[in-house]
């Protein structure tokens, strides 16, 4: 898997953390938290796969682009940025060796914390 970095989900993750549109749950809060395949559908056919795209801060360059197997490491719900999502996220990219993932995440929670 080559994944890297998603920009311009960095970019709304940020945006969404100065707007104060944060949900700040626990830890383990986001198994429950985390939209269902459902939701996940009917986003991408309001707003379209790029959109849907904005939410995930990994990009799988292997994967076929605009599949849901493109993008990984989910840091929202379409509304909110949910800090047990960026941790979880940290957490995995931190375990599979995508650093540059892992960090932006680290300083995302920085940024969920400091508010």
């Amino acid at each position: 898997m080559a994944t890297k970095l998603n920009k311009q989900a960095l970019s709304l993750a940020r945006r969404l953390v100065k707007d104060g549109k944060v949900q700040r749950d626990t830890r383990d809060d986001w198994s429950e938290h985390a939209p269902s395949a459902e939701q996940e559908n009917k986003f991408i056919e309001k707003n379209g796969f790029a959109e849907f795209s904005h939410w995930h801060l990994g990009l799988d360059t292997d994967a076929s682009e605009g599949t849901k197997g493109s993008v990984t490491f989910p840091f929202g719900d379409f509304k909110k940025i949910h800090r047990c999502a960026v941790i979880s996220l940290e957490s995995r990219a931190a375990q599979h060796g995508h650093d540059d993932i892992a960090e932006a995440a680290r300083k995302l929670l920085e940024e969920i914390d400091a508010d």
